[in-house]
């Protein structure tokens, strides 16, 4: 498995600089990865440097609460992918969810999938926030709204992405939308974990590609020191051996 493929690598603080920002870009394409995710001020900066790399720039809207209103967030979403936006993921209204005002809800997502076209939606529903009927609901809305995909979190809430719940979201969507798992997620072996339970793109603030190299040159390094130290209790014996006899 290419893992570098599924990933999302994002760049949300609201400190981020220009530099960051810069070197999120040089990252991403040196681990090849899907995509980067930044906020929608610095998209025309990335699409000066990923320009003709392959590498995907997705920006949010709407975020981190979701409680802007619908008109902002198409505003937001039709700026950024002129821009140079590649891929849109906006918040859903948690309020008006919990307030079991579907229709809005649907209202909200669909308005914007509308108003981008074939570009594709990541549809932020922070389950962190939500029981368990309300993530059946929100998946069941996201369906009929036409999302591209179901993403676990913003990474701002209390908690991120669950292998339970993504494995619940897989068994209500199936393959008629596609998951993004998302939140506190930093390292190579929890990514493959979750694309194994059922997610399409995992979104990590971590650059897991360079740190999995790195923790596979220091097992390298264990390895051939325990090797040494065998060979050299070994000989010791050997030569104890000898001497006795």
């Amino acid at each position: 498995m290419n893992i570098s493929e599924y990933i999302d690598y994002s760049l949300l603080d609201s400190t981020a600089s220009e530099h960051d920002i810069i070197q999120l870009c040089h990252e991403a394409v040196q681990s090849n990865f899907h995509s980067i995710c930044i906020n929608s001020c610095y998209v025309a900066l990335a699409k000066q440097f990923l320009e003709g790399t392959g590498v995907k720039i997705s920006t949010v809207v709407g975020f981190p609460l979701g409680a802007a209103s619908t008109k902002s967030k198409i505003f937001e979403a039709q700026q950024a992918i002129n821009d140079g936006a590649s891929e849109i993921e906006m918040v859903i209204n948690l309020g008006l969810l919990k307030s079991r005002n579907y229709v809005s809800v649907l209202k909200d997502i669909t308005d914007v999938k509308m108003a981008i076209g074939n570009i594709p939606l990541k549809v932020i529903i922070e389950i962190s926030e939500l029981n368990k009927n309300e993530i059946v609901k929100i998946c069941e809305i996201c369906l009929d709204a036409r999302a591209d995909f179901i993403k676990t979190s913003t990474g701002f809430s209390k908690n991120g992405a669950t292998f339970t719940a993504v494995k619940m979201i897989k068994k209500i969507v199936r393959d008629n939308t596609k998951i993004v798992a998302s939140g506190s997620i930093e390292d190579y072996e929890t990514s493959i974990k979750f694309i194994e339970v059922g997610a399409d793109r995992v979104e990590t603030s971590s650059n897991i590609m360079a740190t999995n190299k790195a923790q596979q040159i220091r097992n390298s390094k264990i390895y051939k020191q325990y090797i040494e130290n065998l060979e050299k209790t070994t000989t010791e014996s050997s030569l104890n051996t000898v001497s006795k006899a």
